[in-house]
């Protein structure tokens, strides 16, 4: 990156709580959020990340035809930590149609697809007439959403690439911002619990029935949870606390649903992120991991991590404490990297015992405190979809 840009404001809601102060409180601390499943009528032995209160926030007003799970879990999370009047500060020093929104997602609102084919008419077999498609399900719903709710009408997009997807917005904001499109960009991460998420993943056989343990001996699979995660990005100036530093991208397309064996596209998009952010890997403090917990996907994260780092680096997954929130991972981890950097914080890993002898990295297993400039956050999505961010103190 020629510059850096300033992150002005985030915030995070995810199962763990509303807003940083949650947050923080429980990357400090040793509980993990998650808990047996309880969605809808679903019957599966699993541990989810659920935020509550979804079901009672419902869009209404001139918004309503957006009302969707997924929706109103971005509007529960917008309105955490004075974010929504940092957009409006925005606004007004460089005008709503310069502020671009780049929101990342995998499902977006297709529960509501799943409620609208549940409730057909028995006899002809109709949706019911309420139903809206364009406002719910479809991919760019959150962020047309959003981007009314905030009274934005700079450039949007909406981007879907599995698990990292929300990792993937703040290098296309910076593109964006590069080009002079726009001066300044909201980022955004919005996945919720659905069906279809959940069932899917269990045939594929990686849901655990047990709470998540990233890089333990014994872990069997992920948890699945739901986040939404906002932050606001800006040109630099002399008041920046943390800047986004670098950002690396890949796409080894070894198989659709299973890493490369030795994190071959993982190892390409660390090292764009490092070379984008002018910083060799002695200069990173701590990497939060990808970690999602399954015997693959740990493993060749691990080999990634010792091609670039040779074990020198203390790193964790935060995933114990949230679960997996698919394509709100990125956003949600990249702010969890925010709050290390300015609390000098190194994240534990939540619900890990035992090390698995065969991980070579430096996995942390409780927090520490001690000072933090800069962060690697991974995101790795299903087809090799990769995004690595270099977050921290500016340069």
């Amino acid at each position: 990156m020629d510059r850096s840009l300033k992150i002005t404001a985030y915030t995070v809601t995810t199962a763990a709580g509303r807003g940083v102060a949650d947050h923080l409180k429980a990357l400090e601390g040793d509980a993990s959020a998650l808990r047996p499943c309880d969605f809808d009528s679903i019957d599966l032995q699993t541990w989810i990340g659920r935020v509550d209160g979804v079901e009672d926030a419902a869009i209404d007003g001139v918004l309503r035809d957006y009302d969707c799970r997924n929706n109103r879990l971005a509007m529960l999370g917008i309105q955490q930590d004075g974010f929504v009047q940092e957009v409006d500060r925005a606004k007004r020093a460089y005008g709503a149609d310069r502020v671009g929104l780049f929101m990342g997602t995998s499902t977006s609102g297709i529960g509501q697809t799943e409620v609208a084919y549940a409730s057909r008419d028995p006899r002809t077999g109709a949706l019911p007439k309420d139903y809206n498609y364009r406002t719910t399900h479809n991919m760019y719903s959150g962020a047309g959403f959003c981007r009314r709710l905030l009274g934005l009408s700079g450039p949007a997009q909406a981007i879907s690439t599995a698990c990292s997807s929300s990792a993937k917005v703040f290098g296309t904001a910076y593109r964006y911002m590069r080009a002079g499109l726009c001066d300044a960009a909201v980022v955004a991460g919005v996945d919720s619990l659905c069906e279809m998420t959940l069932m899917g993943f269990n045939s594929l056989q990686l849901v655990s029935s047990e709470p998540c343990r990233p890089f333990d001996r014994d872990r069997d699979g992920i948890n699945i949870g739901e986040a939404a995660g906002f932050a606001l990005l800006e040109w630099p100036s002399d008041d920046a606390d943390v800047c986004l530093l670098g950002y690396g991208e890949s796409s080894d397309a070894y198989h659709m649903s299973r890493p490369h064996p030795e994190g071959a596209g993982a190892v390409l998009s660390m090292e764009k992120a490092l070379s984008s952010a002018g910083l060799r890997p002695t200069d990173i403090d701590y990497v939060n991991l990808h970690g999602t917990a399954t015997p693959a996907n740990d493993l060749a994260e691990d080999r990634a991590l010792m091609t670039i780092f040779d074990g020198q680096v203390a790193c964790s997954s935060t995933k114990g404490v949230t679960g997996h929130t698919l394509g709100a991972a990125g956003i949600v981890e990249a702010i969890f990297s925010c709050i290390a950097v300015t609390h000098d914080l190194l994240p534990g890993t939540h619900n890990m015992l035992h090390v698995d002898p065969a991980i070579q990295s430096r996995i942390l297993l409780e927090p520490q405190l001690r000072p933090v400039r800069r962060v690697l956050s991974n995101s790795f999505g299903f087809g090799g979809s990769n995004a690595s961010l270099v977050i921290g103190q500016p340069l």
